[in-house]
């Protein structure tokens, strides 16, 4: 079974790992709040799928824009900047890397899950954690572009 962890405002689980396909891909399922967003960004080296679960979610992917719904995928391919936002009831979905590097990312900037829910509101982050997570993204392939909640283009 795999160990729930918060990563950010997600709950997070790694349900295929990178180590089970070699580097391959790997596959995560993400519980997110109303209004969820990361920040603006691209990975430099791998490609990310997402398949919407629960809720709704809007996609922004290069100068493209998805409305999605419970059964809808979503093609983020290496390079490309993209965010998505949460619904009003917030969403679970899966997210698909390959190869695998994402998986490597949220482990290091989680922490395991004191209860398999979504974390406490945590606030919007200092000026140390921003600098933290755009120096731990790069680490692992991942270009921050701007805040959460700013748009590609």
């Amino acid at each position: 079974m795999a160990e729930p962890r918060w990563f950010f405002d997600n709950l997070v689980y790694v349900r295929v790992s990178r180590e089970d396909t070699r580097d391959g891909f790997a596959i995560l399922e993400l519980s997110g709040p109303p209004g969820d967003t990361p920040p603006l960004h691209l990975h430099r080296t791998e490609d990310e799928a997402f398949y919407l679960l629960e809720g709704a979610m809007r996609l922004h992917v290069g100068d493209r824009t998805v409305e999605a719904r419970p059964g809808d995928a979503v093609l983020a391919p290496r390079g490309i900047p993209h965010v998505y936002f949460a619904g009003p009831e917030g969403a679970r979905w899966l997210v698909m890397s390959s190869p695998g590097d994402f998986e490597r990312f949220v482990i290091a900037a989680s922490r395991p899950a004191d209860a398999p829910e979504l974390p406490p509101p945590h606030g919007p982050p200092s000026e140390d954690e921003v600098e933290a997570v755009n120096r731990l993204a790069g680490e692992h392939g991942i270009e921050i572009l701007g805040p959460p909640g700013t748009l590609p283009g």
